[in-house]
């Protein structure tokens, strides 16, 4: 059964297909997705999802932040799981792979174990995770934060959209506030098939990379308090103007960032004038800053550096900076064991991949603080994501997923 399983591929044609026709769910006119968590068009991704996995037979639980757990038995039904999964969210401007992508290969593995007739000693399990993306409700992946215990289950039902309704409030409105805990059990192994959103793969014309971990990310609310003023009569050097304070920071920040070094990251993701009138200065101007880096010492010095600046700039100016952290996901090493399955199935299938540490950040970034976690990335055009033009090839999409199931029998092993 063993020299059976390591012949295995997965059906291309068909994750194709499904990725599509997931993709039609919350299409945009400029060829993307928008299914932000706990829509109507998220609803309806997850409703198609599970009409995939009830047809090859599986068990469906969801738990109360609305994760959807997918099980296909083992021969040992008590032994941990081998996971696998990602989420259906997207931006509101996103693509037709990020995220959904790691679902439906996953979905792929348990359909053709299914099509075989293998049975794998340990319990496979899918899961879709709620909210990944952090674009309707603050902060990301707090799905995956909740069941890992990086927030209460009050704080992630409590998590307000910008027209006020809740986390809480939308699970229930769309069906999908389930009445499982949501709280970790014992998992053998985890992993996270996903585009590579950014551009090393391609430029290096690699298939897979084989992710030892995620690098640190902080993010933070900035606000500047200045005095509104018409914009005619008052001269420039009378104005408390935040939007002048802004980008006093904002050039300073952006210098330091850059001189630190190729991965520091600043991202100002998100601004927000107050009142909000063309011919008047803002009382008040909202800055969504994003910074990260893979050390911790890096994402320190970039966190101090931060708080110095606008202390600096406050003084300049004279208008009132208030800096509050919103997010804090430290850098994370993923488990060695699970590194090396996937650095042994892309070895054994004759794709060409590389190590490397994610960009980005990932459900599996809390999933890893309670079980032994990797992840498989395959390359996306241009590295282009979180945007509607996000493309990846057919081929790499099949490899990746292959390889997906190649690391997870090796970790779940086969029925004798």
């Amino acid at each position: 059964m063993e020299s059976t399983a390591q012949s295995l591929r997965i059906d291309g044609a068909r994750l194709w297909a499904s990725l599509m026709e997931m993709a039609r769910i919350g299409a945009t006119p400029a060829g993307g997705c928008n299914r932000q968590a706990l829509t109507d068009e998220d609803k309806r991704g997850r409703d198609l999802f599970l009409q995939w996995c009830r047809e090859i037979g599986c068990e469906i639980r969801i738990d109360r932040m609305g994760n959807i757990f997918v099980r296909r038995a083992g021969s040992e039904p008590d032994a941990p799981p081998v996971v696998t999964g990602s989420h259906l969210d997207t931006q509101p401007t996103g693509g037709k792979f990020d995220g959904v992508y790691g679902v439906l290969a996953g979905l792929e593995v348990l359909r053709t174990l299914e099509d075989q007739g293998v049975r794998t000693r340990a319990p496979l399990e899918l899961v879709v995770w709620t909210n990944e993306e952090g674009a309707r409700f603050s902060p990301a992946m707090i799905g995956s934060g909740v069941w890992a215990g990086e927030f209460s289950l009050e704080y992630g039902h409590g998590r307000a959209d910008k027209s006020g309704a809740t986390i809480g409030e939308e699970l229930r409105r769309i069906g999908y506030l389930g009445e499982e805990p949501a709280e970790p059990k014992p998992i053998a192994a985890a992993f996270e098939a996903h585009i590579e959103q950014g551009p090393i793969l391609e430029k290096k014309n690699e298939v897979i990379g084989v992710v030892t971990g995620v690098q640190g990310i902080r993010w933070y609310d900035v606000t500047f308090h200045g005095t509104p003023c018409h914009a005619g009569p008052t001269p420039m050097a009378d104005r408390r103007d935040p939007v002048q304070a802004l980008a006093l920071l904002c050039e300073r920040l952006y210098s330091e960032v850059k001189a630190y070094g190729d991965d520091a990251r600043m991202t100002c993701g998100d601004l927000r004038a107050e009142p909000g009138s063309r011919n008047t200065v803002p009382e008040k101007v909202v800055l969504a800053l994003d910074l990260r880096h893979p050390q911790p010492a890096g994402l320190e010095h970039l966190h101090r550096t931060l708080y110095r600046m606008a202390d600096q700039v406050e003084e300049a100016t004279g208008v009132s900076i208030d800096v509050r952290e919103e997010w804090h996901s430290p850098p994370v090493v993923f488990d060695s064991h699970c590194i090396e399955a996937v650095d042994a199935a892309a070895k054994a299938l004759g794709y060409s991949h590389r190590k490397m540490v994610s960009g980005a950040g990932h459900d599996s970034v809390y999933v890893s603080r309670v079980a032994p976690v990797s992840m498989i990335f395959v390359p996306c055009a241009g590295g282009l994501s979180h945007n509607e033009a996000e493309s990846a090839e057919p081929d790499h999409l099949e490899a990746g997923c292959n390889v997906l199931l190649q690391a997870m029998l090796a970790r779940a092993g086969t029925a004798s």
